[in-house]
């Protein structure tokens, strides 16, 4: 046939056309599109707060062994596996996932352990062939008991492999590391927070199923952002808690610092969440070189891996840096908005979520793994005790059973006959046929009765979880407790009220501030702030929704006052430099300023107390860990930043100090073998800054002391100590707490051993914390959350009752200005 020439359709075909509708198939088309993408590609579930792809590469690697206690594999095979296994879509989505899930500033608790480049904030990763990964420990807890029949498996894409529908998800993953994600006519977006606040208030919730949104935000105030930095306004977050929508501006950590002699810079040591300092450096150049931006002389960018984010921003001179740090925020990534959109898929179907639902969801989620779990275990325990017992009856007349074995023809006979003799199931005579007789021993016979006892209470115990709804809980309550202790970090993001005004918080000029008398305040949390006068202030009462004032210095706004660190260090603080509380009849630490921002500190020191320069008052009084105390003349040198107040041995530091009010106050020591020795300030004789201290309080062996501080005469005060296992990893046990007045233990000499305060009860061996001072005392969590005290038992020598979770920081109703809760 001559090319081109057109085949004729064979003699039995017949052509049919099928008329479609476009509008109809275009709708239809795009519905199915839409679908796929929003359930198989971008919304994560509300159970387990992963997408698709990311669960696919969790589950394969969980699949393949990877760990964290086996060697890192290249990423590449990773990648290629669950490819070629579950993915439907190409290498570089499950790439891009794989190595998200590695980077710590991306996501708050990191699923991934990578090794090698795995990109920052201004660069992408290393090609996968280059870079190794395998499980973190969290990941564990997401995929833990997939063996145990505790989610639904379903087919992979082309019907080969299974996959879980939903991992376990042992921690609320979804709330900790957050999401993003862009669909058919809908989007998430999706803020991390703190592991430990979301744990507690999951907790919360199950035990107090109709709490409410205030009730949970206790324990959940805000965002906790990998990166750091503030949240400023949080009418914003309250909203997105509500009703899953919500907004709130991020701004960097900055500080003014002296960069020469005669020039002063901006250092920011945080960024705003998903920014990187590349970006911020360009934005900066591009405004100077546009003349929108002035002051600025230049932009240099000393981040390393062996240094955190450290961005230098020299000024010019002449420039105030608090209006150039102003037009930063408003000019560049400084100062970012995050939108919140809590949109997540529960049952099939995205919905938008508030903080309550996302939880249930949760729980929900939960209970129901917990419950599959059970099950399965139980019917394990029930098949082996099946056995056992089929094996302890065969034992009971060893004898005969060998003798209807042996004149058996063959094992199918030998079966059927020991089944019709001993009365056995077919499963049970299958086993007996297939068990040596090493194992038909005396001594095998008693580990099968203790295995049979043992498997009956675990059959006992299942099956009591299973038919009760608050055991149940109870049990979900107490994983989730285990994964708090053994994951949750510290809040990195500080939250800070909305001020209404746009500028930062910032001080003024001195022209614009009167003069007037103020008090500096610090909370529980690392704030500080100054009030707007010297009204009367009860520091220990709550001073804001999540927080303590636990010290207090009275001053004026354009002076100065001292902090006193645990290195022996009064640091010079200008009053103006700190942010002023509004002036309301209630002043809360809302609006306060972390002391990183005021004070720089050395590794491992903080800071201890506020002092005010009275050259007229009895001066400090400052007592160590090894129990040396000092009264320091109250002589503070003016042409000084920082100077030490106290000679310290190597190996010491300070525990607490205290201002004095009157010099007839008496000084208290707790010691970590719980003992209380008070005596009056008087007998200590004042030294100058080189000073050592003198003996305070005479310590056993291996004794440390834990708390010191000083009592008004007269004052109605409390004794609280907190004893726990020294083995136990700091901030994880919540111990035992008791209350006793402070007028039930004597007075003793200075250099004595003092009394016995707290008796430890089994598995105690050290106090945790300790802290005396005006009644009623209060106590806060290390995110600032209220934990009630028990009532005072009257008992010096007393034990202690389990508290309610760990305790960070305790203050008082009225202390002496300057008095620390050891933290």
């Amino acid at each position: 046939m001559a090319r081109g020439t057109k085949t004729p359709p064979p003699e039995d075909f017949e052509e049919t056309i099928i008329d479609v509708d476009v509008s109809e198939e275009m709708r239809g088309s795009f519905l199915e599109y839409a679908y796929s993408v929003i359930y198989s590609r971008a919304i994560p579930d509300a159970r387990d707060g992963l997408k698709p792809v990311q669960r696919r590469i969790l589950f394969q690697m969980h699949e393949m062994g990877l760990r964290p206690d086996r060697a890192h594999v290249k990423c590449g095979r990773v990648v290629g596996d669950v490819m070629g296994k579950l993915h439907p879509h190409g290498d570089g989505a499950i790439y891009d996932t794989l190595v998200r899930m590695a980077q710590s500033w991306a996501m708050r608790v990191p699923l991934v352990d990578g090794h090698g480049n795995f990109g920052s904030l201004d660069a992408g990763p290393a090609a996968y062939r280059y870079t190794e990964c395998r499980m973190a420990e969290p990941a564990m807890l997401l995929t833990g008991s997939l063996d145990e029949d505790v989610v639904d498996m379903v087919p992979n894409y082309d019907g080969q492999f299974e996959q879980p529908e939903v991992l376990p998800a042992a921690f609320p993953n979804l709330l900790v590391n957050g999401a993003s994600g862009i669909a058919v006519g809908m989007a998430t977006n999706m803020a991390p927070h703190n592991l430990g606040e979301v744990v507690d208030a999951t907790r919360h919730l199950l035990v107090h199923p109709d709490a409410t949104l205030d009730d949970l935000m206790r324990f959940v105030p805000g965002p906790d952002l990998p990166s750091g930095g503030r949240i400023v306004g949080l009418d914003g977050v309250r909203e997105a808690y509500e009703s899953g929508r919500g907004a709130f501006k991020t701004r960097a950590t900055a500080r003014i610092e002296n960069i020469t002699a005669r020039r002063k810079g901006i250092v920011i040591t945080e960024l705003p969440y998903m920014v990187g300092p590349e970006r911020v450096r360009e934005r900066i150049v591009d405004l100077v070189k546009s003349k929108k931006l002035n002051g600025v002389a230049d932009v240099v960018d000393y981040t390393d891996r062996n240094t955190s984010l450290r961005l230098v921003i020299e000024l010019k001179s002449g420039f105030v840096p608090e209006a150039v740090l102003e037009e930063l925020y408003r000019l560049t990534p400084l100062e970012d908005s995050f939108s919140i959109n809590n949109v997540a898929l529960v049952d099939g179907q995205p919905r938008t979520l508030g903080l309550k639902e996302l939880l249930e969801v949760f729980i929900k989620h939960r209970l129901e793994v917990v419950r599959r779990r059970s099950e399965f275990r139980r019917k394990k325990a029930a098949d082996r005790l099946h056995l056992v017992d089929g094996l302890l009856v065969a034992l009971l007349d060893i004898d005969e059973v060998i003798a209807v074995i042996r004149s058996s023809d063959d094992a199918a006979a030998a079966r059927d006959r020991l089944m019709q003799v001993f009365d056995l199931s077919e499963i049970q005579a299958r086993y007996i046929l297939d068990t040596p007789l090493r194992r038909l021993t005396k001594y095998d016979r008693l580990e099968l009765d203790k295995e049979a006892e043992e498997l009956r209470r675990t059959i006992d115990e299942l099956t009591a979880l299973l038919e009760d709804e608050s055991l149940m809980r109870q049990a979900v309550s107490a994983e989730l407790a285990e994964v708090s202790a053994a994951h949750a970090t510290p809040r990195r993001t500080v939250l800070l009220e909305d001020s209404g005004v746009p500028s930062p918080r910032l001080p003024a000029t001195a022209l614009e501030v009167s003069d007037d008398p103020c008090q500096v305040l610090l909370s529980s949390t690392g704030l500080l702030a100054r009030t707007a006068g010297l009204e009367p202030l009860v520091p220990g009462e709550k001073r804001a929704k999540h927080d303590l004032v636990v010290s207090s210095a009275p001053t004026t706004a354009r002076g100065d006052i001292g902090a006193v660190t645990s290195a022996g260090r009064m640091i010079r603080l200008s009053v103006l430099e700190l942010p002023a509380l509004p002036p309301t009849s209630s002043p809360t630490m809302a609006g306060g300023a972390p002391v990183q921002e005021f004070i720089e500190l050395e590794p491992g020191e903080r800071l201890l107390c506020l002092s005010s320069f009275d050259p007229d008052s009895p001066g400090l009084a400052l007592g160590t860990a090894d129990g040396v105390i000092k009264r320091v003349v109250p002589d503070h040198p003016s042409n000084k930043d920082s100077w030490d107040v106290i000679r310290l041995e190597d190996g010491d530091h300070v525990v607490g100090a205290v201002q004095l009010k009157t010099g007839e106050e008496d000084l208290v020591f707790v010691s970590s073998e719980a003992q209380l020795l008070r005596f009056p300030a008087s007998v200590v004789r004042p030294q100058g800054r080189s000073g050592g201290g003198v003996a305070g309080i005479k310590l056993s062996p291996g004794a440390k002391v834990t708390y010191f501080g000083a009592v008004e005469p007269g004052d109605e005060a409390s004794v609280v100590t907190i004893a726990g296992s020294s083995s136990a990893l700091p901030g994880t046990q919540a111990g035992s707490v008791k209350v006793t007045p402070y007028a039930e233990y004597p007075a003793k000499g200075r250099a004595t051993g003092g009394v016995r305060c707290h008796r430890f009860l089994k598995g105690e061996d050290t106090l945790l914390l300790a802290w005396v001072g005006p009644a009623p005392a209060r106590a806060a969590a290390a995110s600032g959350v209220p934990v009630e005290l028990p009532a005072e038992p009257g008992r010096r020598d007393g034990s202690g009752m389990p508290a309610p979770q760990p305790i960070a920081a305790i203050s008082g109703t009225s202390v002496v200005p300057g008095g620390y809760a050891n933290a």
